[in-house]
């Protein structure tokens, strides 16, 4: 292990001078002023550059080095999160980035097939200390007997499996497998389906994924950004230290509620009314919605101009708005032509009265007068107003509060509809759920955007450029290696807050726009992405995947989930029937096939649940046994909460380390939450749940794509009763973790 040590200590030596190298030009960057502005140009390119780089060697430092290979032909490569080379001579690689070719057999080398390899080694360490190795001899002769032939690193693997968890989902990028690397290491062009099971390492595979094709393509997708979402954010907070561990800052996650900018949809709303806005058929709800609002009115409308009163006959209206719809235009711009047709009629007849012959001969006026009168006549309020009336310049918001709010409207725009359909689409204002997002999206394409939606979508990018001048800056601060020593001022050790304010970098970043291509993605709605990653896929309506196609023209996507654990009503029932109207066959599936998390004992009673899912369905195998086998107790409803308080405890008080989960149907949030917290005040209950905390309580949609060590869940039946798709809730509640299963069922 000393050598180990010694070279692992070299390593750390060698991160530590390339982030003060970054940090050191960062500074200088920062320091230097003035010039063209081709010039700062640069500067502000090399400024985020040396803070990416700092930020990244920063994430890496844990776990930077954890494997070695040592080849047939006597060479021996150490396996890490990053390259890293030796630049004193020619340029050997001291550290191989375990995304690099040569770095493959680290994952797919087995006795069977060693691929040249003749060792694995696997190293464990803690800060910068080796504290555990462990060797795989690839030689059929000597090989383990007792050793599963499709596992690498299996003392490895089973170690990772079995440790507690910490409330945040950690990389796999010392135990990839052997089918998780041929899916991460998968062409990027196309859409990639991954359908797996629970535990089966999904999620895991996603990530790892997107910092594969970074790595790998990251000319092609530098400038486009990668999109990754997931299903809620108490599920991106889970996930959100894996890509920076594995040296990858620049994926935009998002959930499918923040995927229309200047929106962030939290509002709670009934199952059925989500799955009602989740229907393809909302296309044409909206586009219904759109056409109510260019308005005929029946009788001519009058119009005061200069205390006179000018009639809008309808049939002229009419004409305008015919005329309008066939430009082809989305609706605010098809407005222009609106409003030039109307213009063009009230200046006729202020042209006819003011222009009239006395004998009866042409008209006097000049075609220059007749401008004038058009051009006076746009200025006019009354004019302006009733063209406002007959067809106002809409935002998606507006146009979809107004239709929320009005009965009829929603008449006028579902018709064959049924009464209680147009009853659960009513609402007042009052806030945005995840199911409006792709409505909003749709509206934004029929309308078209205006001047102000264009403006607004410019403070947003001002207040993204303000938030990341601030985080440089933070960066420098944080930085032990961020000061420089300025010889010109007689070694004055000077940093990088005394020379440049977020105000004077905010000057700096908006002559080049100054935002990384996740926040400018982020705050463009019509940006397309070089490649978008789908994870808990299978809860996406329709509508949702027609959101997520325009992000990504060209149909390079990771989809990623289980259809059997299907929990949305408008979710997808089968990958061909989401993906065909967009892609056709021209998709190609993976499967995942080996549950890494959920032991055999536990997996055998999620079963027989998958069964009144589909009998056609297979569980994942298991590559373990915890030895702990599922518990179930039937509880009087009345005692069901001191029941679970008390079953709560003795859990708790059994995890050395790690974490407890506690999912209960969505109906007995409050009360058994209250329960919970009167008996373990350091639980975690509500809408976000800190997952830090040792214990829990979350319903099935939070708990979604996590992972405890013990879970609790309480009232199965209830959990099947609250939703048609209860089934695949329970399915999902009864997979969520890594040791041991408790289950409390009322009488």
């Amino acid at each position: 292990m000393g050598h180990e040590q010694e070279y692992v200590s070299m390593l750390y030596d060698r991160l530590d001078g390339l982030r003060e190298q970054s940090a050191r030009r960062l500074a200088e960057q920062l320091r230097d002023g003035g010039g063209t502005q081709q010039a700062r140009s640069q500067r502000d390119s090399a400024v985020k550059m040396y803070a990416e780089q700092v930020e990244q060697y920063s994430a890496v430092e844990n776990g930077l080095c954890f494997g070695r290979l040592d080849t047939d032909d006597g060479a021996r490569h150490y396996i890490g999160r990053i390259g890293i080379f030796d630049t004193s001579g020619d340029y050997d690689p001291l550290l191989m980035d375990w995304r690099a070719p040569a770095a493959r057999a680290f994952y797919l080398a087995t006795a069977a097939n060693p691929q040249g390899v003749r060792r694995r080694r696997h190293l464990r360490t803690r800060q910068r200390k080796v504290v555990a190795l462990n060797d795989e001899v690839l030689d059929l002769a000597t090989a383990s007997p007792t050793a599963h032939e499709e596992l690498t690193g299996e003392a490895s693997l089973l170690a990772a499996l079995n440790a507690g968890r910490t409330g945040r989902m950690r990389d796999i990028v010392e135990t990839i497998q052997a089918e998780q690397d041929r899916i991460i290491r998968a062409d990027l062009p196309g859409t990639l389906v991954v359908q797996g099971g629970p535990g089966t390492g999904k999620t895991a595979v996603a990530l790892h994924r997107a910092a594969y094709l970074l790595y790998t393509h990251r000319r092609e997708l530098a400038t486009r950004g990668v999109l990754l979402v997931g299903p809620n954010e108490t599920f991106l907070r889970y996930i959100s230290q894996v890509l920076p561990a594995l040296a990858e800052t620049g994926v935009l996650l998002r959930t499918p509620g923040d995927l229309f900018p200047g929106v962030s949809a939290r509002r709670a709303e009934p199952a059925a009314t989500a799955a009602l806005k989740g229907r393809a058929e909302m296309v044409e709800v909206l586009a219904a919605a759109v056409r109510d609002r260019q308005w005929v009115p029946d009788e001519p409308l009058e119009i005061e101009v200069e205390r006179e009163v000018l009639p809008l006959a309808p049939e002229t209206v009419r004409a305008a708005r015919d005329r309008a719809r066939r430009s082809g235009r989305p609706h605010n711009l098809a407005r222009a032509v609106f409003d030039v047709e109307v213009v063009h009629a009230l200046a006729a007849q202020v042209a006819e009265r003011i222009g009239a012959d006395p004998l009866g001969g042409a008209n006097l006026l000049e075609e220059a007068d007749v401008a004038e009168i058009r051009r006076e006549l746009r200025e006019e309020p009354g004019v302006r107003a009733a063209l406002d009336q007959l067809w106002p310049v809409l935002t998606p918001q507006r146009l979809l509060a107004d239709l929320y709010a009005d009965p009829d409207r929603i008449a006028a725009a579902t018709p064959g509809w049924s009464d209680a359909d147009r009853a659960a689409l009513r609402r007042e204002p009052g806030g945005w759920t995840p199911a409006d997002v792709p409505l909003l999206d749709e509206a934004a394409e029929l309308l078209g955007e205006d001047d102000r939606a264009a403006e607004a979508r410019r403070a947003r990018l001002r207040a993204l450029q303000r938030e990341y001048a601030e985080g440089v800056l933070e960066i420098a601060r944080g930085s032990r290696s961020i000061d420089v020593e300025d010889e010109a001022e007689g070694g004055e050790i000077l940093g990088v807050a005394d020379l440049l304010d977020a105000d004077r970098l905010l000057e700096r970043q908006q002559s080049t726009d100054g935002l990384t291509t996740a926040q400018r993605a982020a705050a463009d709605r019509s940006w397309a992405f070089g490649h978008v990653i789908v994870d808990e896929a299978q809860e996406l309506s329709p509508m949702a995947w027609r959101l997520l196609m325009r992000r990504c023209p060209s149909r390079s996507m990771t989809i990623v989930g289980d259809v059997a654990q299907t929990g949305a009503l408008a979710g997808t029932p089968s990958w061909g029937e989401a993906l065909e109207p967009y892609v056709a066959q021209r998709w190609r599936l993976e499967e995942l096939t080996v549950s890494y998390r959920t032991p055999a004992e536990i997996m055998a009673v999620a079963a027989g649940v998958l069964a009144e899912i589909d009998p056609h369905l297979r569980p994942p195998r298991s590559v373990r046994r915890s030895g702990v086998p599922p518990w179930e107790r039937t509880v009087a409803t009345d005692r069901l909460a001191g029941e679970l308080a008390d079953a709560a405890v003795a859990e708790a008080a059994d995890l050395t380390d790690g974490r407890l989960g506690v999912i209960v149907p969505a109906g007995r949030v409050d009360a058994l939450g209250a329960a919970l917290l009167a008996a373990l005040p350091e639980a975690a209950v509500g809408d976000h749940p800190e997952l830090e905390s040792r214990v829990v309580l979350l319903t099935v949609a939070q708990a979604k794509g996590l992972e405890f060590d013990t879970v609790l869940v309480v009232d199965p039946d209830g959990i099947v009763a609250e939703s048609p798709r209860g089934h695949s809730d329970l399915y999902v509640a009864l997979t969520r973790a890594t040791q041991r299963l408790g289950i409390l069922r009322p009488a």
